[in-house]
């Protein structure tokens, strides 16, 4: 108490200072350079600038030509051998030099060419798959940072409410302390009561700052506005609003979630695979015309020729026993994922009913009236119908309530949003 009593001795410049770099936190939505979005415009904005949403979105497009490439036929050999020398250097007429050319060409048997070309789609499908889960987790990052600082200016607003309504009463009794109507004490505990709030919503914004950060990352916004979110979701609403039956829920979330959907595609893969790899035990055949002049029985010989490996030693034995492991891999994993996503479904149905409880129209109604409360009880400090003990506890009871609730009503939008996102679909719309 003592160390207080002598802060508030101090100049009063030094307050000035203070306020001035509470000031641009407080009031930083009025300011001009703020940036307002609401979340149809802030969506749109990631979806065109956001990088990550770019380079994932290349990687389809890297991918899509592999399936073309993949059915391609191979490419026809040409082998050719004429005589350097025959008496002669490079002789060739009607009665001498020897000439040999042959076309082979590679016939791909059992399908394999069709069997790779499945693998490539596979690859396409699962890039795309991939684009999806990545749109969704910074979706729900860039939602989620928006509705931080949303919250946190909530909390800002309540200390703003405070902190004007006790620079008054604080310069008030300031004069009533010089004209010798107040003691020291009361004038200093005051003092102290309003750089407590001052300090306090210095912090808040300390909170802000990463999260406009992240945000203008996420946007790609290097104006250096404040972005300031606007949300036009009504509490009642969304307090009110009946969800669909867990395993409806369950059924949305395994047909919907890209992360589900990339565990069946990779299985799907190593399937495929299994079934490439079986096909390339099958000898593939080389086939091909060829002329031979003046060495063979008849001056001009042309020929069939045919060759194809025999399956004795390597039979792709190794490769197939690898692909049926990777396959019972790919299965487990799998089942592992759909029991992950059916337990963050239940425990976001759980969580928001869990909200939705805790929340109710009466604590709308009693938040109102405490705040007409708070005015009435500075009014009655002010006319000394109150202690200052009386104004204190009633302060710090006041500004308790009001960010409990603050925090009540973000912990019901943000555990819809999470019902949203765990089923990667617009259950409660947020906007």
């Amino acid at each position: 108490m003592r160390a207080t009593t002598k802060y508030f001795l101090m100049p009063r410049f030094f307050f000035i200072i203070l306020l001035s770099f509470v000031a641009p936190g407080a009031h930083a939505q009025y300011n001009p350079d703020t940036l307002t979005l609401d979340w149809p415009q802030a969506e749109k904005i990631f979806l065109q600038k956001n990088l990550s949403l770019l380079a994932a979105g290349y990687n389809i497009s890297a991918s899509e030509p592999l399936v073309k490439q993949a059915k391609l036929w191979d490419n026809p050999v040409l082998f050719t051998d004429q005589n350097i020398y025959d008496g002669k250097f490079f002789r060739h007429n009607s009665d001498y030099g020897q000439v040999y050319v042959q076309v082979q060409q590679l016939v791909r048997t059992a399908g394999k060419r069709t069997k790779l070309a499945q693998l490539a789609t596979d690859n396409v499908q699962l890039a795309k798959e991939q684009f999806e889960d990545v749109m969704r987790g910074l979706r729900y990052t860039l939602l989620s940072d928006l509705s931080d600082i949303n919250h946190l200016l909530k909390i800002k607003k309540v200390y703003d409410g405070e902190i004007a309504e006790m620079e008054k009463l604080v310069y008030g009794m300031n004069e009533e302390y010089k004209a010798g109507n107040i003691s020291l004490k009361d004038n200093i505990r005051l003092k102290a009561l309003l750089f407590s709030l001052q300090n306090e919503i210095v912090n808040v914004q300390a909170q802000l700052m990463p999260l406009q950060e992240e945000v203008k990352f996420l946007l790609q916004d290097s104006s250096g506005h404040f972005i300031l979110p606007r949300f036009s979701y009504r509490l009642p609403d969304i307090i009110n609003y009946k969800i669909p039956a867990a395993d409806s829920l369950l059924a949305m979330a395994a047909a919907s979630r890209p992360d589900a959907k990339i565990a069946q595609t990779q299985l799907d893969f190593q399937q495929h695979n299994l079934v490439y790899q079986k096909a390339l035990a099958r000898p593939d055949i080389t086939l091909g015309p060829e002329l031979d002049q003046r060495n063979s029985y008849a001056p001009n010989y042309v020929g069939l020729s045919v060759s194809l490996p025999l399956n004795i030693f390597n039979k792709n034995q190794g490769n197939i026993s690898s692909a049926q492991f990777a396959v019972k891999q790919q299965a487990v994993i799998k089942d592992l994922q759909t029991s992950k996503i059916q337990s963050e479904v239940k425990g976001a149905v759980q969580k928001f009913l869990y909200y939705q409880k805790i929340n109710n129209a009466d604590q709308l109604n009693f938040s109102n009236q405490y705040d007409a409360m708070f005015t009435n009880m500075i009014n009655s400090y002010r006319d000394r119908q109150l202690s200052l003990l009386e104004l204190v506890d009633f302060i710090d009871a006041y500004k308790d309530s009001k960010l409990k609730l603050t925090d009540q009503h973000y912990n019901l939008i943000k555990a819809a949003a999470d019902l949203n996102y765990v089923t990667n679909t617009t259950i409660i719309e947020i906007k």
